[in-house]
Formats: structure tokens, sequence, C-alpha cells
């Protein structure tokens, strides 16, 4: 302990720098640990920050703040950027149920802090920081806090409640959301495979697997149109990408001036419904295919990294008049999507071109098709993004006659900043694209230094209120608020709204405005899909959640 000191005082920041490391090693070693194939994950991080927090291994108090919200922006942002693209195809379909639920978890909690702090004796003020903590909600505390002070003959010691209280009931906040996300699973029997293969199943059916089908042209009314001029082609979203004239044996590649006649072949490509119906009018399924016919056609597979094509519709771009190819086909984040004319592209498309070789590597170069700069992270953009999040964060709503303005805080600002941008795509020369590998780095780094941080902070008194005074009825007090309205409304969405799990996760951590919990979601269920949940409730939950304590303070500590 000495060597240390020694260390702290010759070199500070080589100290700042060895106690992080040592704490999220640790941490993360213990996450790694499985019990029945369950772990903490990164939460463990919180844990090992606790006891070297306890043990005094820590930080000047403003680095520890700096760091952890430095940390807590660079997971928050991250995951904005991850979910920000399908954010509102979500937000379409299951928005509303979803904060309506997160909404009751919050009103419940409220309630559950009430009784509790009724039914132990606990003081209003210390209780409003229990419920602050126990739903881990930093900004929330700060309003509660701000609240308090406003209130007139307020004594000087009730003003420090809340902040005990918090961070008392903070620990177990975190550790109360996966015991109740993994009481849920355990309790109901849950296969998460199973519902992770159901979630992706469901996902994938809006969007139906792009099909190929040889048609025999029989309609008397296309004999000597040219493709553009096949009003059905376009209406039903149908590309053709290769014709076999009557009496020939060689494969056309299909430009826009094509002609047709009766008794030619064509391959066309789009939805299952879509050939179908095109068949009907066009003629009729063909046995021959003509992808394995002679003649001088070829496809090829390739990205999209040319900055100026973002946002274009492949209407605008006019690739067949331009090179001579046809796009057939679009992957999008794994999914394939039918090349329609209105389909705008996006950075990192995987576009499929048919043509002849030399027209196609012309529309390659013209397309970027470059995989280094797929992936290549521009951290311009991302410090851009991180400013305006933060200045969104910071900037105060005034919400009626409510005695402090509300702010979504470092967490809010950056998450709905990072939605935005990623949706936008592109502004400028900006370009707001982060490729996986980059985003899951910063994300896992950024929530290692948040509950690291966390950990210290809270070390440093956890132990000594458990011993002294209320520590424990708080704590009790605490697990309550954090546990009950979590399985009331979670089996709830379960049982009656049969809400898949990996979306069951994402609501209950982003009903608590967790990071950590979120984190854990991701490991448990392998998969990313409870951030976008997640995203989906913790605008609308932060706001709620910093009102609430407010109306606690106002109504109740007086």
């Amino acid at each position: 302990m000495t060597s240390l000191l020694e260390i702290a005082r010759l070199n500070p920041v080589a100290h700042a720098v060895l106690v992080l490391a040592c704490v999220v090693a640790l941490g993360l070693a213990l996450g790694s640990v499985k019990i029945k194939g369950v772990g903490l994950g990164a939460a463990g991080v919180l844990f090992v920050g606790i006891l070297c927090g306890h043990l005094k291994f820590t930080l000047a108090p403003d680095l520890l703040a700096f760091v952890r919200d430095f940390g807590l922006v660079l997971f928050v942002y991250t995951i904005g950027l991850q979910v920000g693209p399908g954010f509102v195809t979500s937000l379409r379909k299951q928005g509303l149920p979803l904060n309506l639920m997160a909404v009751a978890i919050v009103l419940l909690g409220a309630g559950v802090t009430l009784l509790m702090a009724w039914l132990l004796h606990i003081d209003l003020a210390a209780a409003v920081g229990i419920f602050t903590g126990a739903t881990t909600n930093t900004p929330a505390l700060g309003a509660a806090q701000e609240a308090l002070k406003s209130l007139p003959n307020i004594p000087q010691d009730r003003l420090g409640l809340p902040a005990l209280g918090y961070a008392v009931a903070y620990p177990f906040g975190i550790l109360g959301i996966i015991l109740a996300m993994l009481a849920i699973r355990w309790g109901l029997r849950l296969d998460v495979a199973a519902e992770a293969e159901a979630f992706h199943r469901e996902q994938r059916s809006d969007h139906q697997p792009v099909e190929r089908m040889n048609i025999l042209i029989c309609n008397p009314n296309f004999n000597g149109l040219k493709l553009h001029q096949l009003p059905a082609k376009d209406k039903l979203d149908v590309v053709i990408s290769r014709v076999k004239h009557l009496g020939e044996t060689d494969v056309i590649p299909a430009g826009s001036g094509t002609f047709l006649h009766v008794g030619d072949v064509v391959l066309a490509v789009g939805t299952r419904t879509s050939l179908d119906e095109f068949c009907l009018i066009a003629g009729k399924p063909c046995a021959e295919d003509l992808m394995h016919a002679p003649g001088h056609v070829a496809f090829r597979r390739v990205v999209v990294t040319q900055k100026e094509m973002l946002g274009q519709s492949l209407r605008e771009l006019q690739l067949n008049q331009r090179f001579g190819v046809t796009l057939t086909r679009v992957t999008r984040a794994d999914v394939e999507l039918s090349a329609r004319a209105d389909l705008r592209l996006q950075f990192g498309d995987m576009v499929q071109m048919v043509g002849e070789e030399a027209d196609i590597a012309r529309a390659a170069e013209f397309f970027g098709n470059s995989v280094k700069e797929l992936n290549h992270t521009n951290l311009i953009p991302v410090f851009v993004g991180i400013i305006l999040g933060v200045l969104l964060g910071m900037y105060a709503f005034q919400l009626g006659t409510m005695p402090t303005p509300v702010r979504l805080g470092l967490a809010g600002g950056p998450l709905i900043v990072a939605i935005i941008l990623s949706r936008i795509g592109r502004i400028g020369s900006l370009l707001w694209y982060m490729p996986a590998n980059a985003n899951a780095l910063l994300r896992e780094l950024g929530i290692a230094l948040f509950l690291a941080c966390a950990g210290l902070k809270a070390g440093e008194h956890f132990f000594h209120i458990l011993r002294e005074g209320d520590g424990l009825k708080w704590m009790l007090c605490g697990a309550a608020i954090t546990l009950v309205p979590l399985l009331i409304v979670g089996l709830g969405a379960r049982l009656l709204g049969k809400l898949n799990y990996l979306n069951l996760c994402g609501l209950l951590s982003g009903s608590m405005t967790d990071p950590p919990a979120l984190a854990f979601a991701n490991t448990v269920t392998g998969s990313d899909a409870p951030s976008v949940a997640y995203a989906t409730v913790y605008p609308l939950t932060m706001l709620l959640r910093i009102v609430v304590a407010q109306l606690l303070v106002i109504f109740f500590c007086r």
C-alpha cells in the first residue's frame, strides 16, 4: 500500500492508469466466471471497484467523475450509432407498448418508494435518494437534490440524505436488474437461443427474401416493348437481369433498351409475391435456368463506400444508362432487399450487379468498393457527434412549474444525437458510420471505465453505511424499489403480452436507464437486439424519472 501511495504522490497520472487497469482487468476476470452458464459480464467491474474503493485504492474525485462520465458518453453514443438505422422501424412497430410498460415500471417504483418509506420509517429525503440509486439514475438524483434545496426551512443534515441513499441503493440497483432478468428467464424456463431465433425470424418477416424466377414471355402486349416500357415491372419492384431471345442460345444482360418478344425467356429478381404477380402478367414459369445458360453475362457483389452516392435512390443513379449494368438486390445488415427504384443507398450496402465484365468493373469503381474504407473509423464525426450530444444533454428543458429544469444529461443527450445522426448517415463530408469491431471496442471500453469509477466512488462509503445506522434498512428498501416493478411488469409483458425475451431485457434495462444492465443483457442473450428496445424507451423514461424524483421531493419531503 505504501508503494501505491508513493506512486500517487510522484506520478498521479500513472497511479490513475494503474488503478483503472487493475479494477477493469480484475472485474472482467470476475465477470467471465460463469455458474450454470451465467456470469456477471461487465458488471463484475462494478463490484471489484466497490471493494477497491473501500480499500482506498481509488482516484481523485474530479478525475473519477471525468473518467466515469466520459466512459458513459462513449457507451451510450456507440449504442446510438448501432441502433439508429433501425430505430424508426422499431418505434413504429412497438414504440407505444414498450413505452407504456416502461412508464408503468417508473410509476410502480415511485409507489413502492412511498410504501417502503412508510413501513420502515425512512426519511423521505433519504427515500428519494434510494429511489434514484435503486433505478441507477444519476440525473434524477441531481434533480431531487436541487428540488430539496428549493424547499423552505430544510435542515442542513437532510440535504445530504439523498446522496447517501443513492450510494447505498446503487450497487444492488444494477445487480437487481440483472437478477430480475435471470429470475424471469429461469422462472419461465425460457430458452435464450430459441428466443433469439424467434426475434430474428420476426425481424426478417418484414423483408421477404429476394428470389429468382425464369419466365417465358407469353403476353402479346409485351411484344416489341423495351424493358423500361414495362409498367408492371416497376410497379411490382421486379428487376430483369438476363434475357434469352427466341431462337438464340446465348444469354445477354438486360438493359433498359432491350426489346422483348413473345417466346423470349427472362430472369426476374424480386420477392416471391412480386415475382408471382409479374409472372401472371408476363407469361409463365420456365424450366430453363438462365443462370447456367451460355453467354457473356457476369455478376458481382460490391460494397458502397463512395460518400457522394449515399442517400441517392437507384432511380437517380441510372446505372443501366451509365454503365449498362443492372442492380438485382441490395444486402443491408444481413437482410437482402429487392433493388427497388426508390431504394436509397447507405454506406456499407452490398449491391449485386449483372452485366458484362468490363461494365461491372467500371460500375464497381463508381460505387467505391473499398474494403479498407469500410473498415476505417473516421474520428472527426465521432467527436462532432459527442459535442452535439453533450450540448443537448446539458440543455435545460423547463416543464410547467417544475422548480428545476429537466436535462437529458450525459447519458441521454449523446444517445439521442447518435440515433439521429446515424439515421441521417451523412452531412456534407461527415459520415456517421462506424465499423462493427470499432463500435464494439469503444462500447466495451466505455462501460468498463464507467463501472470501474462508479464502483470506486460507491465503495468509499458503502460498507460504512451498511454497518452503521439504517444502511441495511435502506438497502432493503432499494431492493424492493428495484425488483418489484421489474418483476410485475416483466412477467406481465411476457405472460400477457408475449414479449420476446430479447426485447424484454432491453425494456427492463432501458426503463431503469441502466447501461450496465444493457451490457449484461447483450452478453447473456448473445445479441445486440436488446439495445433497440433500450433506445426505444430510454428518452421518455429518463425524463419521467427526473420529473417523478422532483415530484416526490415537492409533495412528500416538506
